[in-house]
């Protein structure tokens, strides 16, 4: 593998198991492999802001790039596709990146249902404190009311994978955090008006933010 691009552990994908509580779900750990995470880690870009950006709207590494390229892939989608028993091969998608998290972000919520399957990629080392008091680790819930009342907590720490497809009771959210979090999400979105005003709004916010937000370069 070249210094410029990063290989995905697809098969760890292929072989992880689909988890039925509280909704079809699944974690793939190291989906970047622990070799390769340093060198990732090092090239992000400086997200100073809130908020997701669309990859047009920043500058990204090479290295950064291929990890785009390969979500955005075939061979992520097949999987995918194959996992949940799933049409995905006209699905439009919708890639975002997160660099910090704010106080009124990781509450209590389902995904839009223009969004078919959710793809949320954790780019962090694992020794932060934060993740340790279960600060900002995402949790699949039971109910709308109640962010203790989970089934799973995912760490967003070293490469984790986290997919599953939405519907209206796809409950996640996060305790409070404050801070730098990288977060890659990728959505296959419906191909409804719903999604084309979605993606629209997408295509727009992408212009908006790389010709008028400050902070952002890698």
């Amino acid at each position: 593998m070249s210094d410029t691009s990063i290989q995905p552990d697809y098969a760890a994908l292929a072989t992880a198991p689909v988890c039925a509580d509280p909704f079809p779900h699944v974690v793939v750990p190291h989906f970047i492999r622990q070799d390769d995470l340093p060198r990732l880690f090092a090239s992000l870009p400086d997200i100073r802001s809130g908020g997701s950006f669309p990859p047009s709207a920043l500058t990204l590494s090479p290295l950064m790039q291929s990890v785009v390229e390969a979500m955005e892939g075939p061979e992520l989608r097949r999987i995918i596709a194959e996992k949940f028993h799933l049409d995905l091969d006209h699905a439009p998608t919708m890639l975002t990146i997160r660099g910090r998290t704010r106080e009124k972000d990781g509450r209590i919520h389902t995904d839009s249902l223009a969004k078919r399957v959710t793809v949320l990629l954790y780019l962090n080392p694992a020794e932060k404190e934060s993740w340790q008091k279960q600060e900002g680790c995402v949790r699949l819930l039971r109910g709308p009311h109640d962010i203790e009342d989970y089934a799973k907590e995912v760490p967003p720490v070293e490469g984790t994978l986290l997919i599953f497809p939405n519907g209206p009771t796809t409950w996640h959210g996060h305790r409070q955090f404050v801070g730098q979090r990288y977060t890659i999400q990728l959505n296959y979105m419906t191909e409804d008006a719903r999604a084309r005003s979605e993606l629209r709004r997408h295509q727009l916010s992408a212009m908006a933010k790389k010709f008028s937000l400050p902070g952002v370069s890698v």
